[in-house]
């Protein structure tokens, strides 16, 4: 396997299918209290320029409880923050840490990271991608689902990282694929297109939230407006009016409907109180998978290194 993790892309179908199944075996060790420490001795760095709760956390407990250390390294708190050449960061921390995981903004900075680190680096999100949170998002629907194998997906809101990652997995998993973005808010257009070629299932782009959600197994939602655009917040809120997942939208879906958030929510906006909270709702079992899918990608990329 590849030693770095930016994009789904970066990985294979049968790569993404083998961290699957690892996610369900250690999350069935660690219910019945069963240790596995592959980790011993390797200790993984994260560098951070964006706030995290989830991803943050659920690398630094995964980290430990496979057996390994995490440590935190804030921008503020180091010379990345104070102009040192992102080439020569990734080589000094490939020299005191076994792995690294990158949480920025553009995502060309986490590609000169892993271009220059020789130890493997993962895309912690950027601006244009999040594959782990992905990843994690489609094992919770192989729980819910029995597999992703015939699944309709609908995505609803910003063609943000998020939206980005859910259309490469689409297209490499062969899922189907249906998005609602308001106009000039769409995917990215080369990651979609790119797709589109590639992929066998459907992957399509709509404006109507209804369309999408038509005869859905998924809805999927993220807040409107991303880290780094608050500014373009009351904006957002006009533009993005009805793509909202709520009662109006879960009719349209099919009724055993799973729905999906990757938090943190503005609820009242893009989701309503009551779809978090319905029994349609698998918010906080997609949360807890988060820890899962980090500790089996940790497992694949560091065990061997």
């Amino acid at each position: 396997m590849t030693k770095r993790l930016l994009t789904i892309s970066d990985i294979t179908k049968d790569e993404i299918d083998n961290i699957f199944e690892r996610s369900i075996l250690l999350k069935e060790r660690q219910k019945r209290g069963i240790p596995h420490n592959p980790l011993i001795g390797k200790t993984l760095g994260l560098i951070f320029e964006k706030a995290s709760t989830r991803t943050r956390v659920s690398f630094e407990v995964a980290m430990c409880q496979l057996g390994g250390n995490a440590i935190f390294i804030s921008h503020r708190d180091s010379h990345i923050g104070r102009g040192e050449p992102i080439k020569d960061t990734a080589r000094v921390l490939s020299r005191y840490v076994d792995g690294l995981v990158i949480r920025t903004f553009g995502h060309e900075i986490a590609e000169e990271f892993a271009m220059y680190a020789t130890v493997p680096v993962i895309n912690g999100l950027t601006d244009l991608h999040h594959p782990c949170q992905v990843l994690a998002d489609i094992f919770t629907v192989i729980e819910k689902k029995g597999g992703y194998k015939g699944v309709k997906v609908a995505w609803i809101g910003d063609g943000n990282n998020m939206a980005n990652s859910w259309i490469e997995a689409a297209s490499i998993l062969g899922f189907d694929l249906f998005l609602a973005c308001p106009k000039g808010y769409e995917p990215d257009k080369k990651i979609l297109e790119h797709a589109q070629k590639e992929a066998k299932s459907e992957i399509k782009v709509l404006k109507d939230p209804k369309d999408a959600a038509d005869g859905a197994d998924v809805l999927n939602t993220d807040v409107w407006a991303s880290m780094g655009q608050e500014e373009e917040a009351a904006k957002r809120k006009k533009v993005f009016k009805g793509y909202q997942i709520n009662k109006d939208i879960l009719k349209v879906a099919k009724k055993d409907a799973i729905v999906m958030h990757c938090l943190p929510a503005h609820r009242g906006e893009e989701i309503t109180d009551d779809a978090i909270e319905g029994a349609q709702s698998v918010i906080f079992d997609q949360v807890e998978n988060r820890l899962h899918m980090q500790k089996a990608i940790l497992e694949t990329l560091l065990k061997s290194n």
